[in-house]
C-alpha cells in the first residue's frame, strides 16, 4: 500500500516569474522509500485553509544529483501551485508518497542510445531528469530536445539545460521553439504540434534509429506528435508520454461515463476493497459512483491524486470480476492484461469485485 510520508521542504527556489522547484529533505529512515528512476512523479498532500489538495508533480532532479526535487508551474486558480510560489517556504512540511510512474525506458551503460524529446512548458520538469540520468549513465548515447515555450523568459530549467549542453557537447541538442516571439529560422517558430513535429522529424531526426521518443505538455501537443511519429514510422512501443489533466481529456470522461450510466441502469454489484491488509465490502450500483470514490465516501483511506485517469495514484488490481473503465492515460497495456485498474474510473460490471490495492 502505497502512503504518504512527511517531508520537510529544504528549499523553494524561483525557477521563472510563475515557476518554482522545491527541494525536500529525505530523512535517512526514508531513503530506499524514495529513491527514484528518472521521469517519475511524487504525489503531494498539503493542508490550504483547511482543505485537503493532492497534486502530482514530476521529479526535475537526475539520480544521481543527491536530491529529491519537484517543479510546480502556477496555473490560474490552481489551489496548490498558487500555494507552493506564493506562501511557500523552506521549513514547511509537505506529505509525499514515494516516486511512481512508467515514463521511462530501461538503461544500460554499454548501449549507445538515441534519444528524443518533444516538450513544452512545465513538460520539461521529468525530461530534465530524463535527460540527466541518460547522458550520465550511457556515456555513448546522444540526446536531442525540443522544447516549446511562449517566449525566451519562460523557459524553465534554461540554465540547468545550457550547463548541460557544455558539459555534453557533442552528445545534447537542445531546440528551443518561442510561440510569441519571432524566430530568425521559420523552423524554430510556434508551437509544436503534428506539422511541426513531422518538419523537425525531416530535417533533425533519423526517426527510423531513435530508440526512444519522450513527449511530455499539453493533451492536443501529445496527439499531434505521436501521430507524426507513427506516420514517421515510430514503432509504439518506443513513444513514450507524460499527459496532464486538460480540458478536452474532462469531457471525454464525462462522454464515457454518461454512456455507461444510461446502458447499466439498474444493476449493482457487491466490491469487496482490500487495503493493509484488510477487506470492506459495500455494494455499488453499475450507474454509480466509481470505486475510488464509492470507497472514500464510506471512509476509506486511499491512494488518489488527480481522478482524472492520468497520474496512476489510484492503480490497484482486480483479482476478481469486471469493470468498465471510462478513460486510462496512465496504466500500460501490460499492466491492464496483468489485471491493474485506475480506480477512480472503474465502474463495475459483474456481479462482484475484488480490488485489492497492495498488490503492486
Amino acid at each position: 500500500m502505497r502512503h504518504f510520508h512527511s517531508l520537510r521542504v529544504a528549499e523553494v527556489k524561483k525557477e521563472t516569474s510563475d515557476c518554482v522547484s522545491i527541494k525536500f529533505d529525505v530523512p535517512a529512515e526514508a531513503a530506499e522509500l524514495f529513491k527514484f528512476t528518472q521521469g517519475q512523479y511524487l504525489t503531494l498532500r498539503i493542508d490550504i485553509n483547511g482543505e485537503e489538495v493532492r497534486r502530482s508533480y514530476s521529479i526535475c532532479s537526475g539520480v544521481n544529483d543527491g536530491e529529491l526535487r519537484v517543479a510546480v508551474k502556477e496555473v490560474e486558480g490552481g489551489k496548490f501551485s498558487t500555494y507552493a510560489n506564493r506562501s511557500l517556504k523552506a521549513g514547511d512540511v509537505i506529505e509525499a508518497m514515494p516516486p511512481m510512474g512508467n515514463f521511462f525506458v530501461k538503461l544500460d551503460a554499454s548501449k549507445k542510445g538515441d534519444y528524443t524529446a518533444f516538450v513544452a512548458g512545465s513538460g520539461i520538469t521529468p525530461v530534465l531528469s530524463i535527460i540527466k540520468t541518460t547522458l550520465e549513465t550511457e556515456p555513448e548515447s546522444e540526446f536531442t530536445l525540443f522544447y516549446s515555450n511562449r517566449n525566451f523568459g519562460g523557459i524553465i530549467f534554461r540554465e540547468a539545460l545550457e550547463d548541460l549542453k557544455d558539459r555534453y557537447m557533442n552528445r545534447l541538442r537542445v531546440f528551443h521553439l518561442l510561440s510569441r516571439e519571432t524566430s530568425e529560422v521559420a523552423l524554430f517558430a510556434g508551437r509544436i504540434d503534428e506539422a511541426k513535429c513531422t518538419a523537425l522529424c525531416n530535417a533533425l531526426v533519423d526517426v527510423e534509429h531513435t530508440d526512444a521518443f519522450y513527449i511530455c505538455g499539453p493533451e492536443l501537443m501529445i496527439h499531434g506528435v505521436k501521430d507524426s511519429l507513427q506516420k514517421a514510422g515510430a514503432a509504439k512501443e518506443k513513444v513514450l508520454f507524460e499527459l496532464f489533466t486538460s480540458p478536452v481529456l474532462g469531457a471525454l470522461q464525462q462522454k464515457a461515463e454518461k454512456a455507461s450510466e444510461a446502458r447499466y441502469s439498474g444493476q449493482s454489484a457487491q466490491v469487496e476493497l482490500i487495503l493493509d491488509g484488510t477487506s470492506m465490502t459495500f455494494d455499488l450500483p453499475y450507474d454509480g459512483k466509481n470505486v475510488l470514490d464509492a470507497a472514500l465516501a464510506l471512509g476509506a483511506d486511499l491512494p488518489f491524486a488527480c481522478k482524472g485517469g492520468v497520474c496512476c495514484t489510484c492503480r490497484a488490481k482486480l483479482t476478481e470480476g469486471e469493470v468498465h473503465m471510462a478513460v486510462n492515460y496512465s496504466l500500460e497495456e501490460e499492466e491492464v492484461e496483468r489485471g491493474f485498474i485506475l480506480t477512480c474510473q472503474s465502474h463495475p460490471r459483474s456481479g462482484k469485485i475484488v480490488v485489492d490495492f497492495d498488490q503492486q
